[in-house]
């Protein structure tokens, strides 16, 4: 038998898969049951309710989120290559499948049916975002190394916007590179040149 914590990481792994591939409502406890392998009731034993499972899910991808970008703040020193990393690294996700959409944008798709506690993690991931986007366009703008058409906030919130139109268009034209060519042109319009 899986140890505990083995377990623990298993369910969210899997519920992950689920949610990417079918959302909130496309699966069951039984459905993480028989992929991982275990009785529902183990999974209940780790999260009570769907509700709780979810939101530690989205708790746990936040952070992650957290700290790839705060990594990207420490090893890439210039504002636009910042936000190339960053589109870079969901191009690369996109392109083998590995995180083929954001969960907390395809979660945000559908947050008049979730549960409020799980609608508030996938806002918090959002306004963190969201300040990180602002806080690198805004030192851009300031070192004069990116051009803004407006604040640094609604360039931000169109940047976040466009990062997640293109993963929808990607995935709903099944075509990977679909991502870059709607990307491609958002970095080279904040490029001086």
């Amino acid at each position: 038998m899986k140890n505990s914590s083995t377990t623990y990481n298993d369910i969210l792994t899997c519920a992950r898969t689920l949610i990417i591939s079918g959302g909130y409502n496309g699966f069951s406890y039984a459905d993480i049951a028989d992929v991982v392998g275990i009785r529902k009731a183990s999974i209940h034993h780790h999260f009570p309710s769907k509700v709780d499972l979810v939101r530690t899910l989205v708790d746990q991808y936040r952070k992650e989120a957290e700290a790839g970008l705060e990594n990207i703040g420490l090893h890439v020193p210039a504002p636009l290559e910042q936000l190339r990393s960053y589109t870079g690294y969901w191009e690369a996700c996109i392109a083998d499948a590995s995180a083929p959409i954001c969960v907390c944008a395809l979660l945000a798709s559908q947050i008049p049916a979730l549960p409020e506690e799980v609608a508030i993690e996938v806002r918090a991931h959002f306004s963190y975002l969201s300040a990180w986007l602002t806080s690198v366009l805004e030192r851009g703008s300031q070192l004069g190394q990116l051009q803004l058409t407006s604040t640094p906030r609604a360039e931000a919130e169109a940047f976040m916007a466009t990062i997640h139109g293109a993963m929808l268009s990607a995935r709903a034209y099944g075509d990977p590179n679909l991502f870059g060519l709607v990307t491609g042109p958002l970095l080279d319009r904040l490029a001086l040149t």
